[in-house]
Parts: structure tokens; sequence; C-alpha cells
């Protein structure tokens, strides 16, 4: 993946398409304000469009990166390495909880293997994108060879053209699979923010004390070996195949003028890393809900982003954004369907009636 040449291709949203949308919006057939962040959603569509979307985003797809994490050796996580296999199989079985809410948002369900430890199996909602068998540990040295960098996003790359050559789409859901990935997404966010990590940290996937400052020690590690703080630096010492590839994942939506729908906390990190290469790329973000995660919010606040939703979620695997699918879609169809007072004859507020 060249960087210099996807910085250049992408191109920030509209804003004169943004200040049309909103205008068009004030004077639907409701009082103004009333939908409240449907309305704000709406512009960002807009703004990503170039103009009033051409459609309501009913073609959808989610996609899950998967990588597992060395730092899992030293006991950060309430489950064992091998549930992020077990797990992939779940999804693509279809009896996991981003099945059941995919379902729902009649949204197909891709894997991407990033660099899961385990080999899988063959399956048609499989993507064989493999840069590796699990990172190294961070707690101990730098979780991926910064030489390898390239390889990660580019994988990204590969996985989100293949999804779009399977399932055409017009809006990408995010979400992600790994055992001890909430470590290396809470040392990426301290690494941007400059936040301790004790406001960051969170118990994941429901860890003790002991595990938690087990997980607080191995953060401080790698972030001690940081100096610069660059993109590339945080990316390579914090580490997480699926967090680095689904910020590639991010740059080619942003380049291909898609909007991507952003989990939880680990997707998050990855758009930070997204929006230190190309930050024009957020524009393109929507943050589907505030996780329960503490650090969730640190890094939503870095990104600028508001969440759509707040379920006290933290699961992962995407839940939260297919949750979020459905509202993209609402706020699409209103800015396209809904009628102004003067299309509609309807009085305004000085009870004049304006006429079709």
């Amino acid at each position: 993946m060249d960087l210099g040449d996807i910085r250049a291709a992408i191109v920030a949203p509209d804003p004169a398409a943004a200040a049309a949308a909103r205008e068009r919006i004030d004077q639907l057939t409701k009082p103004v304000g009333s939908l409240g962040r449907i309305e704000d959603l709406a512009v960002q569509l807009a703004a990503i469009a170039g103009g009033t979307p051409a459609h309501a985003y009913e073609r959808r797809a989610i996609l899950i990166g998967a990588g597992d994490h060395g730092v899992a050796a030293d006991g950060v996580s309430a489950y064992p390495p091998e549930v992020t296999a077990q797990m992939v199989g779940g999804f693509l079985a279809g009896f996991a909880a981003i099945s059941a809410f995919a379902r729902t948002a009649h949204a197909p369900v891709f894997v991407a293997n990033f660099g899961v430890r385990e080999p899988l199996g063959t399956h048609p909602q499989l993507l064989d994108v493999n840069v590796g068998y699990g990172t190294a540990n961070l707690a101990k040295r730098a979780a991926i060879k910064h030489a390898d960098l390239g390889y990660v996003l580019a994988a990204g790359t590969a996985a989100f053209d293949e999804v779009r050559e399977r399932a055409p789409f017009d809006v990408l859901a995010l979400g992600e699979m790994g055992i001890g990935n909430t470590t290396s997404a809470t040392a990426i966010v301290a690494a941007f923010t400059g936040k301790p990590v004790q406001n960051v940290v969170g118990r994941g996937t429901g860890i003790d004390d002991e595990r938690l400052a087990r997980k607080i020690a191995a953060i401080e590690r790698a972030l001690a070996r940081c100096n610069d703080f660059t993109w590339d630096e945080i990316a390579s010492e914090m580490g997480g195949y699926e967090i680095v590839a689904l910020a590639g994942v991010i740059l080619c939506a942003a380049r291909a003028r898609i909007p991507v729908v952003l989990d939880g906390f680990i997707v998050a990190a990855a758009a930070l890393i997204a929006g230190a290469i190309a930050p024009a790329a957020l524009g393109y973000c929507i943050a589907a809900h505030r996780s329960h995660e503490p650090g969730h919010a640190v890094a939503l606040e870095a990104l600028g982003l508001r969440p759509l939703l707040d379920l006290e979620l933290r699961l992962g695997e995407g839940s939260g954004a297919a949750l979020a699918l459905p509202l993209i879609e609402s706020a699409a169809r209103m800015i396209r369907e809904m009628k102004t007072f003067a299309e509609a004859g309807v009085a305004t507020s000085d009870q004049e009636t304006a006429t079709v």
C-alpha cells in the first residue's frame, strides 16, 4: 500500500453538500432539529455522497477482522487464546451475537483472518488475508515488525476489495475478534492521546483485579518503548494485526467515498491509526455506539466522533455497528423521501401555506 497515493486519493467530505443538506433538512415537514442526531447523520451522508444520497444504503456488509495477540500469554484476558479461532467458527456458523444482529440488519458477515494463530478451514465468508500467526508479546517487544506494517495495511486493502467484489455494498460496518486485543487497543489509545493508562484501561472480557494489574503493567512496558509516538511506531509497538489491517480498510472506504460504521473500542483504535495516516478519512467514519469500555469514550473524543447509540455494549464482533445500520438507512430515507413545507403545501409556523 502506497500511503502517499492513498492520502492523495482521499478527498474530504464535501462541506458545500453538507450545508445544502442542512438547509433542506431545516425546511422538511417537521420542527427544526426535531429529529436530532438523525439529522446530523443525514448531513454527514450527504457530505460523503457530495449531495443527496442516491440510495438508502440498503446494500450493506459487515467485516470482522480477526487476529491473535502474543500478550494474551501474560494472562490479560479471562479467556485463552484458542477462543479467537473458536469464535471465528461461531461467526461463520451463524450462531454468534453478530450473526443474529446481522440477520436483523440484512447484512452479510465476512471474517478476515488477518493473524489468527491457528490455521482456519475454508468457508465462503472467510477471507484468507493472514499476515502472521499472532503478534509478538507487546509487553516484551514490538508486536509487529515495523517493516511489516505495509503488508498488514495491504491485507486490509485486500479484504476490502474482496468483500466489495463478493457483496457490493454502499456502507460497511467493521468489527473485530482477538483474545487480548483490548490490551493492544488500550495501549494504542493511550499512546495517541497521552492519557494515563488507568484512565483508558478496562476489564475487557471481565477480568479480575490480578489480571487487570497484569494488563496495566504490560501496556506501560510497551508505552515506555515509544520515543516519537508516530502512527507507525505506535502501530508497530502496540500491534494487533486486525487493528492495523482495519485501519487499512478504513482508508480504502474513505478512498471509495463509502461510509464506514465503527463498532467499539478496538475499531476506534484502528480509526486512530487511519486518521493519523490520512486525517480526511475520519470524515467517512460513523461511530455506532459508545462501549462500556472506559477507553472508548477517550478514543471517540480524540477522533471527534459522537456515537449514535449508548447501550452499554462491550462485546465487539461488530455487534454495535450492526445495530446502527438501520439508522443509516433511516437518515438517508429522511433526506431523500421527506418533502419540504413548500413541496408538500403544508402551512409553516407563521401559518402561511406553501403551494406545490
